[in-house]
């Protein structure tokens, strides 16, 4: 279908005055604050969507270093917990360009949150961010041993989410129930990105990918690691998945292809299509009415499997 209209408003908008710089010819700082500018609008000051409390937390990463991370809970609780990865290609985001994405899932999932600031690149390159990642998912199984245990994030933080799952599987924990992986990048070759029919002018561009990988992955070698090649990874023994992808998104195929890996490899997995949506509309679900609804559809999806998984066997 065409691009959403009010998508198209905004991208026109941003076009006025020529196209956006590339992220590669700007400083990483000027990347963060212009992603940060994009990303935080005014929000509600009475704790958001059901009145969730908020309270931020310092958990210990592999070598030692605290990692901020902020902990939401909501009023209905459905016996649940999430930890969230940021997005931003591993460069940019933090906790403050996701809170909205956090509150929304915590009031319609009756989810206790735990969003993780991991150290980010090019200051701490892989593995750094993944470490941390895998710290906070931890800390999180011990402090909820007893709720249904969801890795989520989107695009960087969906790809870390994913890392994180092949390391508790292999290590024995934390217990996972599902996977949310929201439009995550998982070729860092980008050949497929590459030969997708929207690599640039929809808010994310193959160049702008490449530039992440560069500063997620300066020793190239790591770009056949499993934790980060992760279209051929061993998928086996996941669990539970579901996969969101947006149309007019450069990462669109590599979602759907690993929905089919996932499924080769055994693995439940849903995929949730974003038709006539960017990378990124989990973020924008407060301004553009068709986010919200897919929004609320890929809730739906995560639900279903988490309660899927309580129902007792016949």
């Amino acid at each position: 279908m065409p691009l959403d209209r009010i998508l198209r408003s905004l991208i026109a908008w941003q076009h006025a005055d020529g196209a956006p710089p590339p992220l590669r010819t700007m400083p990483v700082e000027q990347a963060r604050e212009r992603y940060r500018a994009s990303a935080i609008r005014p929000r509600r000051q009475d704790g958001g969507p059901d009145r969730t409390v908020v309270v931020d937390e310092k958990i210990d990463s592999l070598d030692g270093t605290p990692i901020r991370s902020r902990v939401y809970t909501p009023r209905a609780d459905a016996d649940r917990v999430i930890t969230y990865l940021h997005g931003g290609g591993w460069v940019t985001g933090d906790l403050d360009t996701h809170d909205l994405a956090c509150r929304v899932l915590a009031a319609s999932l009756g989810a206790v949150v735990v969003s993780a600031d991991y150290r980010r690149a090019p200051e701490f390159p892989y593995p750094t961010p993944l470490h941390d990642a895998i710290s906070v998912a931890r800390w999180t199984g011990r402090m909820f041993p007893d709720r249904d245990h969801v890795l989520a994030g989107d695009s960087a933080g969906a790809q870390l989410a994913l890392g994180v799952a092949l390391d508790a599987r292999a290590n024995g924990g934390p217990r996972i129930a599902a996977l949310l992986l929201m439009y995550p990048p998982v070729d860092p070759s980008l050949r497929i990105a590459g030969a997708g029919a929207h690599t640039e002018g929809y808010l994310l561009s193959v160049d702008d990918l490449a530039w992440c990988y560069e500063q997620y992955l300066p020793d190239p070698r790591h770009r056949n690691d499993p934790g980060v090649d992760l279209l051929r990874a061993d998928l086996h023994g996941l669990p539970p998945t579901v996969v969101a992808t947006a149309e007019f998104d450069p990462l669109q195929r590599e979602g759907e292809l690993l929905v089919e890996s996932l499924h080769a490899a055994g693995v439940p997995a849903r995929h949730v299509p974003g038709p006539g949506l960017v990378h990124g509309s989990f973020l924008i679900q407060d301004i553009v009415p068709a986010a919200a609804t897919n929004a609320q559809q890929v809730i739906r999806e995560i639900d279903a499997v988490l309660t899927s998984a309580r129902r007792p066997a016949p």
